[in-house]
């Protein structure tokens, strides 16, 4: 691969969080430090062509909650992973309790909600 087709080449980022007592899969361009003390910033989030016949209902999903969104910041607590990789993916919202998750994660709240705190 000569100096100009590396330099071109755009990176993408795969991305694993937890929000809402789920785990979010997202393929990105841009992963970085935010300057929002402890937040990681995402920018440029790949969504696949609208011309595929087969429709993922959770991309789907994802498109809509991101439609419009130039930039989303990800406390850094519930960031899984973050990893380049060689060519974007689907993206995926799965239930972090999924039998086959080997994921475990820390509480995002002191109180976890619909839990009576008196």
């Amino acid at each position: 691969m000569g100096v100009l087709q590396s330099v071109a080449k755009k990176r993408v980022y795969r991305i694993k969080f937890i929000s809402q007592g789920k785990i979010y899969e997202l393929f990105a361009r841009e992963v970085g430090q935010s300057a929002m003390y402890g937040f990681v910033e995402l920018g440029e989030i790949i969504f696949g062509e609208k011309s595929a016949v087969v429709v993922d209902p959770s991309e789907e999903h994802l498109k809509t909650e991101f439609a419009g969104v130039k930039r989303t910041y990800i406390p850094l607590h519930a960031v899984l992973r973050i990893d380049e990789v060689d060519k974007e993916g689907v993206n995926k919202i799965t239930e972090a309790s999924d039998a086959d998750s080997n994921v475990t994660f820390f509480p995002s709240s002191l109180y976890p909600p619909g839990k009576d705190t008196k």
